[in-house]
């Protein structure tokens, strides 16, 4: 096939992986699988989500708790999809749509946003070493959403509409403070 064609598959199927992975923590969070959920992630990778920052194994520890007494449904709705590979390094901001049959208070919860993810290909495989979530809308009846949540989500980067944006920076990295307190150091 020669090195250039070698070159193409290569991408096409990193692309095709870092997709799939996306899709399955996706599945994993809407099925409360953690054996599924954590394929996509590599066993030292940070997730910011705001008012959560952590390894994916305290993530799914917290979230799994909250939308199993909260939700009887959820739907985590992966949308456009963009991926930057560089080597063995990718840089992915992808859409999301989520919403949830909630147990109790308002009915239905609908809103959206982004993942903005650092992969990384190690030994072969791809996954997630830093995953920063960015909600960017909420449209949920009478959302008791509180202004100390939507204050945490600030905190995870610069979400605005234009390239001074989290999603452009390379490569994606935690703030000091944030990196202090996935180390439980802040």
């Amino acid at each position: 096939m020669g090195q250039e064609g070698d070159d193409r598959l290569d991408y096409l199927m990193s692309r095709m992986e870092i997709f799939d992975c996306i899709n399955r923590i996706a599945r994993g969070v809407d099925r409360l699988d953690r054996d599924i959920f954590r394929t996509g992630y590599h066993e030292d990778a940070i997730l910011d989500f705001g008012t959560h920052i952590g390894t994916p194994d305290q993530h799914m520890d917290f979230f799994f708790d909250l939308h199993a007494k909260m939700q009887t449904a959820t739907s985590h709705t992966i949308c456009n999809h963009t991926c930057e590979i560089d080597g063995d390094v990718a840089h992915t901001e992808t859409y999301y749509i989520y919403g949830s049959e909630n147990t109790s208070g308002t009915p239905v919860t609908l809103a959206g946003g982004r993942y903005v993810d650092k992969f990384e290909r190690r030994n072969g495989r791809w996954a997630i070493a830093l995953r920063k979530c960015v909600p960017t809308w909420n449209i949920t009846p009478d959302s008791d959403v509180s202004q100390q949540i939507a204050e945490a989500f600030k905190l995870v980067g610069n979400n605005v509409r234009d390239r001074s944006d989290m999603s452009y920076q390379r490569p994606s990295t935690l703030s000091p403070e944030r990196l202090a307190a996935a180390q439980g150091q802040g």
